[in-house]
């Protein structure tokens, strides 16, 4: 018999990775609708709770912790193993990589103290869980993340917009990497931990090494311009995301990257996509880039 898979979040980034990975390695997958299904008649008989449900910003407050509450008590009268994105809102300003398990979680603004909060529920809850963290998304198709939705929107007129310290390194995370990392943990879920914190290795760019990548893989020089956070600001006093975007702002500035240990000791022949051909990917749905040019890129590697 076919495990079975719960999605929660469907549509969402995640969620949609996700739900491809599993399908293609023979799990039976099955979208939860919240409008019109209970979540715990929903989970019965499911292996696995994917839980990739992310609100908007200005309704994280109200929704997000009764929202995990409901997976968890959904997840204990199932049976069910819960596996969830994590990101990096919950260290501050003032992590150090590399950013792991051991990272101190002292965030103090509203979504950091949200995911603090969201994690030890988790944690602490008795259920099998696995948190697999990441730094921000890159996908294969325009679906509202800060790459496709900010940085490469002058890609076809040579700009890369870009929020933070060119110099900064920053983690990135190729979503089907990640989903179909997230599937081979699930497919060895009770050799792990109830609780088990790890994070996703990505890549490491600074603004400047993500520019050169690009231009490699466009064929036509990259520039970086500045991302106008003047708008953000001014926007703040009618736009309820604003105040949101301007908190979690210092995460372009602060240098970080992923903790690998955990994800190599179970996962050590796992093989990421070569950093050009996810960029490819992520360049694809715009029209100056199709997917089928020809490019070429070298590596970059940074030492955990």
């Amino acid at each position: 018999m076919r495990p079975v898979a719960l999605i929660l979040g469907a549509t969402g980034r995640f969620s949609r990775n996700m739900m491809e990975q599993l399908e293609a390695t023979g799990w039976e997958t099955r979208k939860y609708d919240r409008k019109t299904q209970n979540m715990v008649e929903a989970a019965k008989g499911v292996d696995v709770i994917v839980n990739g449900a992310n609100p908007q910003y200005p309704q994280w407050k109200r929704d997000v912790l009764p929202f995990t509450r409901q997976v968890i008590d959904a997840a204990k009268q199932s049976g069910a193993a819960v596996i969830i994105p994590g990101n990096n809102y919950c260290f501050g300003p003032n992590m150090k990589p590399p950013i792991g398990p051991q990272t101190p979680q002292s965030a103090t603004n509203e979504l950091g103290l949200i995911r603090i909060e969201l994690e030890r529920l988790y944690k602490t809850s008795g259920v099998k869980t696995i948190l697999l963290r990441a730094g921000d998304f890159i996908d294969t198709s325009a679906s509202g993340n800060w790459f496709d939705l900010i940085m490469a929107t002058k890609l076809e007129k040579g700009k890369l917009i870009y929020p933070g310290k060119t110099d900064a390194p920053h983690a990135w995370a190729y979503l089907p990497d990640m989903a179909r990392a997230a599937v081979q943990l699930l497919e060895m879920r009770d050799q792990l931990n109830t609780y088990e914190d790890i994070s996703f290795p990505g890549y490491t760019w600074t603004g400047d090494e993500m520019s050169k990548a690009l231009s490699t893989v466009t064929g036509q020089t990259i520039t970086i311009k500045s991302f106008n956070w003047w708008m953000i600001r001014l926007s703040k006093p009618f736009w309820p995301l604003a105040k949101h975007l301007l908190e979690m702002r210092y995460l372009w500035d602060v240098l970080h990257w992923m903790d690998t240990k955990r994800f190599d000791e179970l996962l050590p022949d796992f093989q990421a996509t070569p950093e050009h051909e996810a960029l490819k990917h992520a360049i694809s749905h715009l029209p100056a880039f199709p997917l089928n040019k020809p490019i070429s890129l070298n590596q970059h590697k940074r030492a955990a």
